[in-house]
């Protein structure tokens, strides 16, 4: 199984940056990719963008593929999410996820708030 813990959530103004980061801890869970979610007030959850475990290739969501960027740092086994010209719509928990090889996303963290104010 693995673990995900997320960080670096918070309030931020319009057009401000945030980076949030996500822990993994992995027993025996072979990862094809991380990635990360989100789910804003009264919406379903929803794909932002994904990075692959071998070879860091990444794919977002076209809503957020111009202020997103998702990089990992393996030895660490972290994934950082790095989002820029924030707006209110942005406002949700953000979830990090694990994909199996199978390509089922099966492990998720708790989420971590993001409040942009306008």
């Amino acid at each position: 199984q693995v673990q995900l813990v997320e960080s670096g959530g918070g309030l931020v103004q319009a057009g401000g940056s945030l980076r949030l980061s996500c822990a993994a801890s992995t027993l025996g869970f072979k990862i094809y990719a991380m990635g990360w979610f989100r789910q804003g007030p009264g919406k379903e959850r929803e794909f932002v963008g994904q990075i692959t475990w071998i070879g860091g290739v990444t794919s977002y969501t076209r809503a957020m593929r111009d202020r997103v960027s998702i990089s990992k740092d393996n030895a660490k086994n972290t994934i950082d999410l790095q989002m820029n010209s924030l707006k209110p719509e942005d406002t949700a928990l953000y979830y990090c996820a694990a994909k199996s090889p199978e390509g089922n996303w099966d492990a998720w963290g708790q989420g971590t708030q993001v409040t942009v104010s306008s």
